[in-house]
Formats: structure tokens, C-alpha cells, sequence
């Protein structure tokens, strides 16, 4: 890359919690803070937002008129930059805001239609409140950015879009600065009947964790929904405020054969590794965050990725069995995960895979995310010098 890119602050609000420190031991600590609830007369394993985060956001819904009609994913956003302002002291004038999500409004969208069908007629914000734009539009407002607004999907790997949007949105010197990320909240009748449609869903009840991520030995798919809201803040340079580097990123896609579809050897990954190598200059890095949804064939297809990419494996390891797959969020909930690692030095294992070297310290982490579509986004990120 010709100009470094910053990331000078990241948040997230996830069943790991909501703030900063919260959120650092919960890593270290390997925290699994899943639950059950009933879903269609059957207990189903989510990785819900825990009481405290529940407490704000019910806070925040009732602070302002304008909120009390907005969809959950939209509130999360605006607590997690709230969060994340308030770690940054500040947002460079001309901010930008590129959020996304995979469902979007999912929850005012269900009760909506559901009023529908059982009355003919639906309320007169229905529209305005399940429009993806308003994610980024209601964040951008309440912190009061003057910079472009936009919301997007691309799936599971809206997050890491996010951040190629506003890298080159901020190259292209439109804007000085911009808060990528995404929001998703999608523990919703609906949404989990489609994901055990799939039949990807965890049925584990026993073991460390529900979602097996990185157990290659594992027969059974584990994918297990969560909710959250991860953000960062990015810039142009390196300065005493950044937390890490971005020196490289790629991105990818592969011809499908189902709509669901990953090629056996996650070819859409290699691709995205490798350009994000070659922006970097480098050959190597020392840890790898993993898309790894614990499904038996996608965690699979990503490591047969990385033995092609790299002479030598890298450090491996994944969150999602610790705060489960939060789809359009998961790839910014991957970075801070690998920021955090950067500015402590110290890895943070996966315990469903054992490898040598995992004292080492940790100076450069190249974060993976895929969505359905077999897009996938690479970004290469190194402790600031």
C-alpha cells in the first residue's frame, strides 16, 4: 500500500460485552457466553448480548422519540460508536460512516410483515425503519458526522467491505477519516429457521463450546448464531494514537455451484491472501484470525487455503466459538480480536486446535472473512512502528 491506513480506535458491543476491557478478558479469558432460548417449540444455542449491554441499548431506545421506532441492529451501531468515540476522544471533521449487515433491520422487518399478513395494513414508519441505509444514516446523525453515509451487504463479509470502501474512499482523498464496520441482530424466528434449513446449525449441548470452530476432527456442523456491533475508526498515516497498521488487503470471488457454495480448497480465500501479501510485501505473518464459522466444510476449505498460501502455517485461531457467528459483523469482531493481539504481543488460542509457537510474540495478523456469495476480504494488519 502507497499510504498506510490507521485503525485509531475499534468497539464492539457482543455477548463479550461492551466495553474495551470487558471485551480484552473475555478473549483471555476464552469467555462463552452462550444461552438457550425457544425457538419454535425447540431450545435453540445464540450468543446473545448479556444485561448490561441489554440495559443500555433499552436506555438508548428510550432517550429519544426518534429511537423508540428503530430496528435493534441500528441501536447496536449507535452504542458501539458511541463506544467508540468515547475511546478515541474524538472524530477527525468530515468523518465518513460505511456500516453494514447481512439481514439488516431482520427484527422490525418480521414484525412488520407479520402485522401484514394478520392485518392487511402496516404502521406508517415501516418503510423508513427497515431500509439498510438507516444504519448508517442514524449513527452518522447521532454523532454528528458531516462525511458521506452508506450502508451496504455483502453478506458475511460486510464488515471487511466496509473497510475497503473506506480505504478508498479516504485514498481518494474525499474524506479525512471513516468508521467502518457492521451491526447484526439476528436472533430471530425467521432468521435461525433459515440457517437450520441449511442444517449448519449446532446441536452440541455439552463441551467447551456449542460452535466447534477449528475442530478439524469434528463430523457435525456447529455454526451457531450471535448479535453484534463491532466499529473502527480508520486514517491516513501512522501517529501516536493508531493501534495497527493496515499494510495490505485483498479480496476475491469464485464461480459457485450452489448459492451457499465454498470450493474444497477456498480459492476465493487464496486469492484474497495473496493480494494482501503482495500489498504488504511480505511472505509470512505470524497469526492468521480465521473465518471459520464451524461448519465442518468451511473450516476445512480456508485451511486447505492457508497450506497453499503459505510455506509454513501460521499461528491459527478463530472467536466465533466464543461469541458465535455474527455474520455481517463477524470480519470487524475478527479484527479487533487481531488488533488486540497486536498491542499486547500475545496470541490468543482457539482451544479446539493445538499447534506449536503460540508464545511468540505477535506482530503482524492477517484477518480472513467470507460471506455466501463466495466473496471473501483479506486484511493485513502490523503493530505501528
Amino acid at each position: 500500500m502507497k499510504t498506510p491506513i490507521g485503525i485509531t480506535a475499534i468497539a464492539s458491543v457482543s455477548s463479550l460485552g461492551m466495553h474495551a476491557k470487558q471485551v480484552e478478558d473475555g478473549y483471555r479469558q476464552g469467555k462463552v457466553s452462550a444461552a438457550e432460548r425457544a425457538h419454535l417449540g425447540e431450545p435453540t444455542t445464540v450468543f446473545p448480548l448479556g444485561p448490561e449491554s441489554e440495559e443500555a441499548l433499552e436506555a438508548l431506545r428510550s432517550s429519544q422519540p426518534n429511537y423508540r421506532q428503530l430496528d435493534r441492529s441500528v441501536l447496536m451501531g449507535i452504542l458501539a460508536s458511541r463506544k467508540l468515540v468515547e475511546q478515541s476522544g474524538r472524530l477527525p471533521s468530515g468523518t465518513g460512516v460505511n456500516l453494514g449487515s447481512s439481514r439488516g433491520a431482520t427484527d422490525t422487518f418480521e414484525k412488520r410483515h407479520s402485522e401484514f399478513i394478520d392485518k392487511g395494513r402496516t404502521a406508517v414508519l415501516t418503510s423508513p425503519t427497515t431500509t439498510l441505509g438507516n444504519l448508517s444514516s442514524w449513527v452518522a446523525q447521532d454523532l454528528g458526522c458531516q462525511g458521506p453515509a452508506m450502508s451496504h451487504s455483502v453478506t458475511c463479509s460486510t464488515a471487511l467491505h466496509a473497510l475497503l470502501n473506506g480505504i478508498a474512499w479516504i485514498g481518494s482523498g474525499i474524506s479525512p477519516a471513516f468508521l467502518v464496520g457492521g451491526s447484526e441482530a439476528p436472533l430471530t424466528d425467521f432468521t435461525l429457521a433459515q440457517m437450520k434449513a441449511l442444517r449448519i446449525y449446532s446441536g452440541r449441548k455439552t463441551g467447551v463450546s456449542p460452535c466447534a470452530s477449528l475442530d478439524l476432527e469434528k463430523t457435525d456442523n456447529t455454526m451457531v448464531l450471535g448479535e453484534a456491533a463491532a466499529i473502527a475508526l480508520i486514517e491516513p498515516g501512522v501517529n501516536e494514537r493508531t493501534l495497527a497498521v493496515i499494510t495490505g488487503y485483498g479480496f476475491a470471488s469464485e464461480t459457485l455451484a450452489h448459492p451457499t457454495s465454498l470450493s474444497t480448497e477456498g480459492n476465493c480465500f487464496k486469492d484474497a491472501m495473496k493480494m494482501a501479501l503482495k500489498a504488504s510485501g511480505r511472505t509470512s505473518v505470524d497469526a492468521i484470525v480465521m473465518h471459520a464459522p464451524g461448519t465442518v466444510l468451511g473450516d476445512m476449505a480456508e485451511l486447505n487455503a492457508i497450506d497453499a498460501t503459505f510455506q509454513r502455517r501460521p499461528l491459527l485461531t478463530s472467536n466465533k466459538w466464543m461469541c458465535g457467528h455474527t455474520l455481517g459483523a463477524s470480519g470487524m469482531l475478527s479484527l479487533d480480536m487481531g488488533v488486540n493481539m497486536l498491542r499486547t504481543g500475545e496470541f490468543i488460542p482457539n482451544p479446539f486446535y493445538t499447534q506449536q509457537g503460540e508464545n511468540q510474540t505477535v506482530n503482524s495478523v492477517l484477518v480472513n472473512a467470507v460471506g455466501f456469495g463466495g466473496n471473501a476480504v483479506s486484511i493485513l494488519i502490523e503493530a505501528p512502528k
